[in-house]
Parts: structure tokens; C-alpha cells; sequence
């Protein structure tokens, strides 16, 4: 799975246990909700960590427990 697949099924995930919908998301991250939606989009091939560390704040965990989870541990090769 490639990391940018691995990010949205994580944010998937979190928002999951946390019963929060990618609107709720948006708010309390402080980005808007076409933002959430745009990394959401297959055809986004980038996501920025900065925007990923918005994500956590808002969710209230550490990028550390956002990539502490086992989809992140054996990622495609993304060289092309």
C-alpha cells in the first residue's frame, strides 16, 4: 500500500473510533472541509505533513500515534 492510501485509511479509521464525520474533522483541525475531502480524493497523490499535523491537533493525539499503527510499517517502494 502506498503511504498516501495508508494516511486516508488511518484518517478513515480515526474519525471511525471517534464517531466524527470528515466535516467534524475539518472544524476542529482548523482547515476547511474541501480541504479534508480534496486528501480524501484518489487522484491526490500528496498529502503535506503539516496538514497531517492539523489533523492530529484537531483529533488531539501526536503524530507519533498516528503513524504508530501497522499500516505504516511495510509501505510500497515510492521511487518511480
Amino acid at each position: 500500500m502506498s503511504i498516501k492510501k495508508s494516511v486516508v485509511l488511518r484518517i478513515q479509521r480515526l474519525c471511525a473510533e471517534k464517531q466524527m464525520t470528515l466535516n467534524a474533522l475539518a472544524n476542529v483541525s482548523g482547515v476547511t472541509p474541501s480541504t479534508i475531502y480534496s486528501v480524501m480524493n484518489k487522484d491526490r497523490k500528496d498529502i503535506g505533513i503539516v496538514l497531517i499535523k492539523k489533523i492530529c491537533d484537531g483529533m488531539e493525539i501526536s503524530i507519533g500515534e498516528f503513524f504508530n499503527d501497522s499500516i505504516f510499517y511495510e509501505l510500497e517502494q515510492e521511487l518511480e
